[in-house]
């Protein structure tokens, strides 16, 4: 399928802005509602379609309408610092479609709309819905059956990126095309790119599916990619040599890894601005056995230890069987040092559970038990990122969790491409955090031998 975008456009109330984030001034995103039967409900969050002129101008507009207390009458359920304002401006959004929660998607900012009176924007029926979609999308293929491409050149920026075999059939037992896989990336680049930022990646390269033979890549051939595509030179110890590494930093890279065969996006844990330093610990609990609730028992021993240190860490599905733990650094931190607390935090957690989980890394001296595996924190080793597919049937996403939700109902093929979207949209990105400031490990090991 080529997928074809929809927009639609409507005019929205903003009741509030939200704070700022990463290199962005003033605001981060309107926060847009509609009167429905004379009630101001929220309808979203719009994040796109500002310049930095723009943001400043309309911050400065707002400014004087501040105010203190929320005008809609619901929770918006969001996590995000907000700033009420007065329902007083009015602006044009063009977006994708309505939500099932009756939400905007993917809405960009068109601009304010000054001869708009806030008490005549209302909630409208009149919505695309997925049926009406679909029949466009069959009238369009039933005119020009050439439209449903298996190749084709794709406007990412200013890139034009050729994806092709995007019929291929990836995950056969369901039906998941290559171009899904691409489409999935396209739609997540936004939550997934901060963890790739910078960071040189390994590629898990899968040319004909989840059941063909599949390759890691490191070095790629800088006369054989586009002029586009960053690379760092690393050298590495076991090869004696420098390696090219790919450089994921913007949508069009990511998409022509994903166009490779890349299911799984697999980043290192450091940066090329600080090589030599992680931006987090891993704890990567590995089963043996399909007992996902023994899993999650492990996590939360991880979790416990953390909180005796007064500390905060983050779990994620790994998208296979086991669960990731990240722990932020802020890249303080060099790889010899952190691998040695991630050592001690194992053997922490392994003395709580030793009837079910081991340190040994060899499989045959396991004897069947979790493998509590901090190795993963030497450099060079790679997990997968979150947000990113695994090559496992259902299309299964490395999604990161709220901690209420490690229990004993979790499980790992709960979310998969087909789902997580929704899920995304709703709680935001919960793996923020894990690139903040990131904790003091010398202050930790001194509560840890007072103990």
């Amino acid at each position: 399928w080529l997928k074809i975008k929809i927009s639609q456009a409507e005019e929205a109330i903003i009741v509030g802005i939200t704070e700022p984030k990463n290199s962005r001034e003033h605001f981060g995103a309107l926060l847009l509602g509609q009167y429905e039967n004379k009630v101001l409900k929220f309808i979203g969050k719009c994040g796109t379609g500002f310049t930095q002129a723009t943001l400043k101008e309309l911050y400065e507009k707002f400014s004087p309408y501040f105010i203190d207390e929320s005008p809609l009458e619901e929770k918006t359920g969001l996590r995000d610092i907000v700033q009420w304002m007065k329902p007083k401006f009015v602006c044009q959004v063009k977006f994708a479609e309505w939500t099932q929660e009756n939400h905007l998607r993917q809405p960009v900012f068109l601009g304010l709309r000054l001869d708009k009176n806030p008490k005549d924007v209302v909630f409208s029926k009149e919505i695309i819905t997925p049926k009406k979609e679909t029949t466009m999308k069959k009238e369009i293929l039933n005119k020009d059956k050439n439209e449903n491409e298996n190749d084709f050149d794709l406007k990412v920026g200013k890139v034009k990126l050729h994806l092709t075999n995007q019929n291929k059939i990836y995950f056969p037992d369901d039906h998941i095309t290559k171009g899904e896989i691409v489409n999935y990336y396209n739609e997540v680049s936004e939550l997934i790119l901060p963890y790739l930022k910078d960071r040189p990646q390994s590629m898990n390269r899968f040319p004909n599916g989840i059941e063909g033979p599949s390759f890691y890549q490191k070095d790629v051939d800088e006369d054989k990619i586009p002029t586009w595509i960053k690379t760092k030179k690393i050298f590495s110890e076991s090869n004696n040599a420098n390696i090219d590494y790919l450089i994921c930093n913007d949508k069009a890279s990511l998409l022509y890894m994903a166009n490779l065969g890349c299911i799984d996006i697999n980043p290192w844990n450091s940066t090329i601005k600080r090589i030599d330093n992680p931006d987090w610990v891993v704890i990567d609990i590995d089963p043996q056995k399909d007992d996902f609730k023994e899993v999650v028992k492990v996590a939360l021993a991880v979790k416990e230890v953390m909180d005796s240190f007064e500390a905060q860490c983050y779990c994620k599905t790994s998208g296979a069987s086991g669960l990731h733990v990240y722990i932020p650094l802020g890249g303080k931190y060099d790889y010899d040092s952190v691998k040695i607390f991630a050592e001690i935090l194992a053997h922490e957690v392994h003395q709580k559970l030793p009837d079910t989980t081991s340190l040994e890394r060899s499989i045959k001296k396991r004897n069947g038990k979790i493998y509590i595996d901090y190795l993963q924190n030497r450099k060079g080793q790679t997990l997968a990122a979150p947000y990113s597919v695994r090559p496992k049937p259902g299309a299964t996403v490395s999604t990161p969790l709220e901690w209420s939700e490690v229990n004993a109902k979790l499980t790992p093929q709960q979310f998969t491409i087909k789902n997580v979207l929704k899920r995304f949209e709703k709680k935001g990105d919960l793996w923020e955090p894990v690139l903040g400031k990131g904790i003091d490990i010398k202050s930790i090991l001194k509560k840890s031998e007072a103990i």
